[in-house]
């Protein structure tokens, strides 16, 4: 008799693994994990994973968990920030707040803001920015970056070939680097927790 467990244990099982290690298994690993008998089983098995939306190929082909696999959240359908209007809860699809906000995992680190000098900008004291490094940083952009030594998060400015660091607080003075300025990556996203 085959030793099969049903596909939603399979998956309770995939979960409970991402969740300790905060990876996904490698096929050897998945293979122990299913009680499978060859790696044939494994790959048949991602490919069901793959179309049924709880695994996507990241680069080099590498496997990544989606929020279907890792707990998503509900997405209802829209709210009037306006003038208050009728609405109805409806199950609009389900989300990750890493799909949605992270667009390159890999690149991607956070960061816990400290300091006032972005509050203009809507970035306040505790707040966590998503940070991606490794892109294009244009002119405009909030970045953190390493001037002089010391890190910071500010508006880069660039003219012609003088860079300077605007504060979004007038509280402050732009920062122009005197020796050095290495921008450690752009901010995404500002994630802030009300209670």
């Amino acid at each position: 008799m085959p030793r099969t467990q049903p596909v939603q244990e399979r998956i309770r099982k995939l979960r409970a693994f991402c969740a300790a290690e905060k990876r996904m298994p490698a096929y050897r690993e998945m293979q122990e994990l299913f009680d499978y008998r060859s790696k044939n089983s494994v790959f048949r098995f991602v490919r069901k994973l793959e179309d049924a939306g709880y695994v996507r190929r990241g680069e080099g082909g590498k496997l990544r968990p989606t929020g279907r696999l890792t707990g998503s959240i509900r997405l209802l359908g829209t709210v009037q920030a306006g003038f208050p209007s009728p609405a109805e809860e409806e199950l609009v699809d389900v989300m990750s707040l890493d799909e949605f906000l992270v667009r390159r995992p890999e690149a991607t680190y956070m960061l816990t803001v400290s300091g006032d000098s972005m509050i203009e900008a809507g970035i306040h004291p505790g707040d966590i920015v998503l940070v991606e490094r490794g892109g294009m940083t244009r002119n405009g952009d909030i970045v953190v970056a390493q001037v002089d030594g010391e890190w910071t998060i500010k508006y880069f400015r660039k003219q012609g070939r003088r860079v300077q660091l605007e504060p979004a607080n007038s509280a402050y003075q732009p920062i122009v680097p005197q020796q050095s300025l290495v921008v450690g990556g752009v901010v995404k996203a500002v994630i802030r927790r009300y209670a």
